[in-house]
């Protein structure tokens, strides 16, 4: 059988050729982000770096550790509470001893940024501990003297005037020294009186002492850490970045992987199956011969081995290539973080050569089993025209694949409309009506062909009869060649029109719920305003004023689950004269010391039920419901008030203006303060059009990723299954040749009949689309959010003009070659 197999692979090569590079390239997407996916699984690991020098470092503790009946559970604290200034007093007496103090800095008119991080101030005292050594000029020693990175482009030099911005105001500061870059940050040392001064909270103590007489002083504060050896690269600047940096990373690869491996077995699947489909009359001869039905399954089974062994060897070897080549992108687009790279992991190429070899044997079991039980007569006499008709397991199948999606739709809008909006539902949903409509693809394809070709086969000439009748007669050929577009079509309108929608509907939920005139935020993300710009707000005439604190509280669920929320700390009576939250029971006006706001997915939603709660800062208290907010698309917190805020500053304001004060000078006033203490004034339109932008812009671009490398898979193995589908009906256009069609006539039937099954495949992936962004535009009704569904047509159409472009191309090229023949000698040939 083997040698009979690899015969029949030498005459019908081009058959086979399809396979091979339809399959190579699905193993090597595979392979490629299955190589990337694994390198995001370890973050590279890093000792202490700020105080890599400091025997003992003290700070607040940035863990919260609850002991449950399954173990302790930890989280980490947003806001770890400062070094109170008795304990600093204490620790003082055991050695030597440097207060660490962090604020925002910035600095007019140089490039002290930190590659875009910001520059942070520091006592110059607490350098020593860390990997700053002076590379000019000296320590700084009174308050206008300043030490300054040099580095990062930055043109600033010893004996320079810069105009420096702190949290206490804007001043012009002498450069007294410059120290080399760390690489962890991008520091501006002050003096240590200087820097008390600016910041009065003291978030680090080094200590130079005997690390068993450090704890036994700080044991007798509450939420206190001692730190030494590994574990004070806690008190680095961000200490989980690799971390998580790779976490959006991971999530991306991870849905990468996941949709093109699904789209390579589709599509692979349908190609080889097309593939098997073709040589039927093949089978039969095989049959009259004397050959059974066991040996034509295991022959086919041998050329899916020998077809599935070396498209997978190639395909591991495309991503061991491409891999790196994906690294470099991600990187290069800033999703990924820039030490990003391509380790040595084997586990995906073996992953992805057996995936590869398993998907050419299923693709060939059912047509070999199909071929093995025809008879050898029956076989002969079997007609080109294919019935439509599906066997029992096909029908159970695709029906189960439909229902399953239906009930899982279903039962979540029913329970959770809000787990539809999750990205693991938006994204198994459309696959699972992918296959489903893939499995009726035989009674699906003639009623539509039929219909999109209604009125081209009513024009004159018999180019639209013909294609109509070409298309409905060849189901196989036309369910294979339209697969790769079903699949892309609807990935592309699914997975771009879910997300559009919901950056839509979060965007109208902020719309609705700021009323304010003005947003101003700090000039970085994350940085909190300059007290001194909050009290020059506050005493603005004719304004009423909102700042609100960004913090955190934490639940323990089900007696074993530490669950985080997001929260702002806000006044109630200034936060309802600038937002209309959408409350469902209570009233914000009910919120105080004593209690908070939730929403509707936190396990206690009965106003005046008292819950246990830890803040920001490690603090556990009992709060009362006030309210509860509906759930939206998810982004509705807690609310709390500002003494429940664990310490957080004020990072947010908003301004409503009220009155006779004219808003104009509301703005000016705005603007100076802004100008005087580096805050970011915004119009409500301006700020919403930022935050907008912000927050959908790495999520479109990783799916655009995702799509890209489905669109080029698929292009491809569209050109594959058409070149194998033309090559096929050689006989049937020497046919149409003799009867009187002219070789342009020829090649434009070949053409429209393209564009027919490329409709098709429209068609049929626009409906799996539309049934899955009816179920999202039903969740957000569910859910209380009135936003429009947003179609991304621009993509739809993309994956339409290639597919039809591709389509074309690989049908009349081949047909154009093989017309080069007379239409005799090709009528007269064999299969």
């Amino acid at each position: 059988m083997l040698s009979l197999a690899l015969r029949g692979m030498r005459t019908r090569w081009v058959t086979f050729v399809g396979s091979f590079l339809a399959l190579a390239l699905g193993v090597g997407i595979v392979a490629t982000t299955g190589m990337a996916l694994a390198a995001t699984l370890d973050a590279p690991r890093h000792g202490p770096e700020r105080f890599a020098a400091a025997p003992v470092v003290v700070r607040g503790e940035d863990r919260l550790r609850v002991r449950t009946p399954i173990g302790v559970r930890t989280r980490e604290l947003t806001s770890p509470r400062p070094v109170p200034a008795g304990l600093a007093t204490a620790l003082a007496r055991l050695g030597r001893t440097a207060e660490d103090r962090t604020f925002p800095v910035s600095v007019a008119g140089s490039r002290l940024d930190g590659d875009g991080g910001g520059t942070v101030g520091h006592p110059w005292p607490v350098a020593a501990a860390t990997p700053y050594r002076l590379a000019s000029g000296r320590a700084p020693a009174a308050a206008g003297e300043v030490v300054v990175t040099a580095g990062n482009g930055s043109e600033v030099r010893t004996g320079d005037r810069i105009r420096v911005v702190t949290p206490a105001g804007t001043a012009v500061r002498t450069v007294v020294g410059t120290v080399r870059p760390a690489g962890f940050e991008t520091a501006l040392f002050f003096t240590a009186a200087e820097a008390a001064r600016i910041s009065p909270v003291i978030d680090a103590v080094v200590v130079h002492a005997d690390a068993a007489a450090v704890r036994a002083v700080v044991d007798r504060e509450e939420r206190m850490a001692v730190l030494t050896g590994d574990d004070r690269r806690r008190a680095d600047p961000d200490p989980d970045r690799d971390a998580e940096a790779l976490t959006s990373v991971n999530a991306l690869l991870g849905t990468a992987a996941g949709i093109t491996a699904f789209v390579a077995v589709f599509v692979v699947a349908s190609t080889f199956s097309f593939a098997v489909a073709q040589r039927r009359r093949e089978f039969g001869l095989l049959r009259t011969a004397g050959a059974t039905p066991g040996q034509v399954r295991r022959m086919v089974y041998a050329e899916a081995v020998v077809i599935g062994v070396l498209a997978s060897a190639a395909g591991c070897r495309l991503g061991v290539l491409g891999a790196p080549r994906l690294a470099s992108w991600m990187v290069g687009e800033q999703i990924a973080p820039r030490w990003f790279a391509i380790g040595g992991q084997s586990w995906p190429l073996h992953t992805a050569f057996w995936t590869g070899l398993a998907v050419a044997l299923a693709g060939a079991v059912a047509a070999s089993r199909r071929a093995g039980r025809v008879g050898p007569a029956e076989a002969l006499r079997e007609s080109a025209v294919d019935s439509g008709s599906m066997p029992l397991s096909r029908v159970l199948l695709g029906a189960a694949a439909l229902l399953t999606g239906a009930v899982l739709l279903g039962t979540a809008l029913v329970q959770d409309p809000g787990s539809v909006l999750k990205r693991k539902t938006y994204i198994i949903q459309p696959m699972l009506l992918i296959v489903g409509f893939a499995l009726f693809a035989p009674v699906l394809v003639r009623p539509v062909t039929r219909l999109l070709t209604w009125l081209p086969a009513r024009l004159p000439g018999a180019t639209g009869v013909l294609a109509r009748e070409n298309a409905s007669a060849g189901l196989r050929r036309t369910a294979a060649i339209a697969a790769p577009v079903i699949v892309t079509v609807a990935l592309a309108a699914s997975l771009l029109g879910t997300t559009a929608t919901l950056e839509e509907a979060r965007a109208t939920e902020v719309r609705t719920q700021v009323t304010s005139d003005f947003v101003i935020t700090a000039d970085r993300e994350g940085a909190a305003l300059p007290p001194r710009f909050v009290e020059r707000v506050r005493r603005i005439p004719g304004a009423v004023v909102s700042a609100s604190r960004s913090t955190s509280v934490t639940v323990l669920e089900e007696g074993t689950a530490l669950v985080g929320s997001e929260a702002r700390a806000v006044d109630p009576a200034d936060a309802a004269a600038v937002s209309a939250l959408p409350v469902v029971a209570g009233s914000l006006a009910g919120l105080d010391d004593g209690s908070l706001v939730v929403n509707e997915e936190w396990m206690t939603t009965t106003v005046g039920e008292h819950v246990g709660v830890w803040l920001a800062d490690g603090r556990k208290v009992t709060l009362r419901v006030a309210a509860v907010l509906s759930t939206g698309t998810g982004d509705n917190g807690v609310y709390v008030t500002p003494r429940n805020a664990g310490g957080a500053a004020v990072d947010r304001i908003d301004v409503k203006v009220v009155g006779d004060t004219g808003r104009p000078a509301v703005a000016a006033r705005l603007e100076a303060a802004g100008r005087a203490t580096g805050a970011k004034v915004a119009t409500r339109a301006e700020w919403l059009a930022q935050s907008h932008r912000r927050t959908g812009g790495n999520t479109r671009l990783g799916m655009l990723m995702i799509l890209l490398i489905a669109l080029v898979y698929t292009g491809i193995a569209l050109a594959n299954t058409q070149v194998m589908a033309t090559s096929d009906r050689v006989r049937d256009l020497a046919v149409l040749r003799l009867a009187g069609a002219t070789k342009a006539q020829a090649l434009r039937l070949v053409g429209v009949e393209a564009l027919v099954v490329v409709a098709v495949g429209a068609v049929l992936g626009g409906a799996v689309a539309a049934l899955n962004l009816l179920g999202v535009r039903s969740a957000l009704r569910l859910l209380g959010v009135h936003s429009a569904v947003v179609t991304p047509w621009d993509a739809i159409g993309t994956v339409l003009a290639v597919s039809a472009l591709l389509a074309v191309v690989f049908a009349v090229l081949p047909a154009s070659l093989a017309l080069r023949t007379r239409p005799v000698e090709l009528a007269g040939t064999r299969e």
